[in-house]
């Protein structure tokens, strides 16, 4: 009689914990439904914004062409060095404040 009721309680007691965790992972599981869900609309969207964007930006132009006139070409490329040197000396200016900051930190 007392292995009767030491089986029936684990039984019983195996059922509950496979019942409870069942339900929890039920309830992750729509939870992850409804994320999945929100996440589709969410990619919905911002797909539907970027066309936006794309049409809005109208054709992109990709620079001058083999036969175009030189002085423009030349215009071009002293206008997009430019750029990259004011780019570059930025970049210079961080890393030496960086560099003095790691300085000033390990002296």
């Amino acid at each position: 009689m007392l292995w009767f009721s030491v089986w029936t309680v684990l039984v019983l007691a195996t059922l509950g914990g496979a019942f409870l965790l069942g339900r929890s992972l039920w309830r992750s599981a729509v939870a992850l439904g409804h994320e999945l869900a929100r996440a589709a609309e969410v990619t919905a969207q911002l797909a539907e914004r970027v066309d936006e964007l794309q049409a809005a930006a109208g054709p992109r132009d990709t620079g001058p062409t083999l036969f175009a006139d030189r002085a423009v070409l030349r215009a071009r490329l002293d206008a997009l060095r430019e750029a990259a040197a004011g780019r570059r000396a930025e970049r210079e200016q961080r890393h030496v404040a960086t560099r003095l900051r790691w300085q000033a930190y390990w002296r």
